[in-house]
């Protein structure tokens, strides 16, 4: 039940942050003109300050909305979430911010609903008459209906929590948030807790005061350094030789997950953030500190740009003041866990085999009895899952399984015929909630050879009897795809480098749209793809590639194959390290064949170490050519 629960938080709160995250933008030009031109900036300008205003009151709002129209119904639900909240925005005097975060899916919701209604049933030559009259009514409706509930309803709420807040601060019970804030993060929700939920209370507040605590609640990076530098200086093992430069890129860089490894393999650190995220809100509110605008990432140098005139010296003190804290807590906590346990690596290692038992004992509670059909899931269906249903169908071929059919897919596409799903163990639950009858087997690596030759063992004790060579499903045209693409010299890049798997997926995406495969927006989607959850694949290796909902954006099959020879950090655990990168965009299942070869090549330990350091683009062709 409570991982139930935790998977609908983690989705719920990813979609509040994926409709916030693309704007950010925009939140930040709203913030810098503030701080500029307002009677209080650096350069007072009563003329420009006129172009404050609309920002907050309209585009914003419009633009939210039409996000999160978008994620629902493409561009249809966006144009409708656009239109629809007007209603709203003109219905109250606040920034309607919260309401755009309802309307939106709401107007994505009504037109896919529609669209379902009426999919085969228009005569030809009205489709374009019926689109745009049929959009420009559910989006008429939505907004008369925004007017008279939706603004209204986001006011009353607003001026609740105003006053639930107004009581926490002066009773000093808001640092108490912390409690709930810091140990979520650890858990990926610090996107969706930051620009879901507390920039848009944030926004509201900076209105009336100038500036806001609430966005520097989750983004305070002071936390988060103490625990770092706490592994660094009296940490032991691999992980205290990495804590520093994860402290430089936690710091700086604002990319706060870095340090997520480092209290999930010490969960006792957990309470070392309560204590440093308590104190930092604490001297917030004493010191009436905040900042002007939301930031994003949560960097020093973002924090110091949304300051307002005047709390620079407020702002680092609680930043100051939260990472001691934090500091000399981890300290404690890491000397106490040390005297009881001297070796580092022992605990790593006893973790990562935890990660191991998921693969190979998950089969104790599988019946693999009448199975024919066989999916590989992941979430967006064309790269881990890809590589994972190759290697399996490959070995059901050779074990003369015919009658099983293996194929891949994404996790919102289940069918519900499936017989058996495999999935990342990150993902699994979310599968069963696609595909509550089928079994389901979790894996954390996708290359993993033993756990494939495992289920291979179990189903041929499990193998019916035939009596005629008929029930071959298609499993041969599966195993011999078709030619659909070839990789070449050009889609080949040696010897490249990347800080982090963000830039290496951005550079890998880079190529694709320079190459044609893709349109540029395909870059982002891989990026949120790799939120969802790591297309690291193990061994070395990583597969980022677009959403499921990017599909659009691919114009044609194309790959990417981008060596990093110094590496770049791609999964869940410290040593996960990618030398070869190898970014997909597909039509349909038209990488299969490309996908099917790669894997194929990376079979072998020695050939995905001699592609990880060679500088010959003729030797990688040897191994990927088609």
């Amino acid at each position: 039940m409570f991982k139930l629960i935790t998977l609908k938080i983690q989705i719920f709160g990813r979609f509040l942050s994926n409709m916030i995250m693309p704007n950010i933008s925009v939140f930040i030009a709203w913030g810098v003109m503030t701080s500029l031109f307002l009677p209080l900036g650096w350069f007072p300008n009563s003329s420009l300050s006129h172009l404050i205003s609309p920002i907050m009151t309209y585009l914003l709002p419009l633009s939210i909305s039409y996000t999160g129209g978008r994620l629902i119904a493409g561009d249809r639900g966006g144009l409708a979430g656009s239109i629809g909240v007007i209603g709203a925005i003109t219905s109250t005097n606040m920034p309607m911010l919260l309401g755009a975060m309802i309307v939106g899916p709401l107007s994505g919701w009504s037109v896919k609903y529609f669209d379902k209604l009426i999919e085969n049933k228009i005569k030809n030559g009205f489709e374009m008459l019926v689109n745009n009259f049929s959009l420009a009514i559910i989006s008429i409706i939505i907004s008369i209906l925004s007017f008279f509930f939706v603004g209204p309803f986001i006011e009353f709420i607003a001026h609740f929590l105003s006053l639930a807040i107004k009581i926490f601060t002066d009773y000093h019970f808001l640092p108490i948030i912390s409690i709930i804030i810091e140990p979520a993060k650890i858990f990926f929700l610090n996107n969706a807790i930051n620009h879901g939920v507390l920039s848009p209370l944030g926004i509201q507040e900076v209105i009336e005061k100038n500036s806001s605590i609430f966005f520097l609640i989750e983004s305070n990076p002071g936390p988060g350094l103490g625990i770092l530098m706490a592994w660094f200086f009296y940490g032991k093992g691999d992980l205290s030789k990495t804590a520093g430069g994860a402290a430089f890129i936690e710091f700086l860089g604002g990319v706060h997950e870095i340090y997520f490894p480092y209290v999930l393999i010490k969960p006792k650190l957990i309470i070392a953030l309560i204590l440093g995220g308590v104190t930092g809100v604490f001297s917030l509110v004493t010191l009436q500190g905040g900042l002007i605008s939301a930031v994003s990432p949560g960097s020093i140098l973002s924090i110091l740009a949304m300051t307002p005139k005047g709390l620079y010296l407020v702002n680092i003190i609680s930043i100051f003041c939260s990472f001691l804290v934090s500091y000399i807590s981890s300290v404690i906590l890491l000397q106490i866990q040390f005297n009881k346990n001297k070796n580092l690596n022992t605990s790593c290692s006893s973790h990562i085999n935890i990660k191991k038992y998921i693969d190979h004992n998950s089969f104790e509670n599988i019946l693999c009895k009448n199975i024919k059909k066989i999916i590989v899931a992941c979430d967006a269906g064309m790269g881990s899952s890809a590589l994972g249903a190759s290697i399996l169908r490959k070995k059901i071929y050779e074990a003369n399984l015919t009658y099983i059919s293996v194929s891949n897919t994404a996790i919102n596409l289940l069918p519900k015929t499936a017989d058996l799903i495999i999935t990342h163990y990150h993902l699994t639950q979310r599968a069963k909630i696609y595909a509550p009858d089928a079994q389901h087997l979790s894996l954390k690596n996708f290359l993993n050879h033993d756990f494939y030759d495992s289920l291979i063992q179990i189903l041929l004790k499990n193998k019916p009897i035939f009596n005629n060579a008929d029930n071959t499903d298609n499993i041969l045209d599966l195993v011999k795809p078709k030619f659909l693409f070839t990789i070449s010299k050009k889609n080949i890049f040696l010897n490249q480098y990347a800080n982090n798997k963000e830039e290496a997926i951005t550079l890998v995406g880079r190529y694709l749209f320079e190459q044609g495969y893709v349109q540029e927006n395909y870059i982002n989607a891989m990026l949120e793809r790799e939120k969802i959850s790591s297309t690291w694949i193990g061994e070395s290796i990583a597969l980022p590639h677009g959403t499921i909902q990017s599909k659009d954006s691919i114009l044609k099959t194309g790959i990417i194959f981008c060596q990093f020879p110094q590496g770049v950090h791609f999964g869940d655990e410290i040593d996960d390290v990618a030398y070869i990168v190898i970014g997909i965009a597909a039509r349909n299942n038209e990488h299969i064949t490309v996908v099917s070869k790669i894997t194929n090549a990376l079979d072998n330990a020695k050939i995905i170490k001699q592609l990880s350091k060679t500088q010959n683009i003729e030797e990688v062709l040897s191994y990927l050519t088609l």
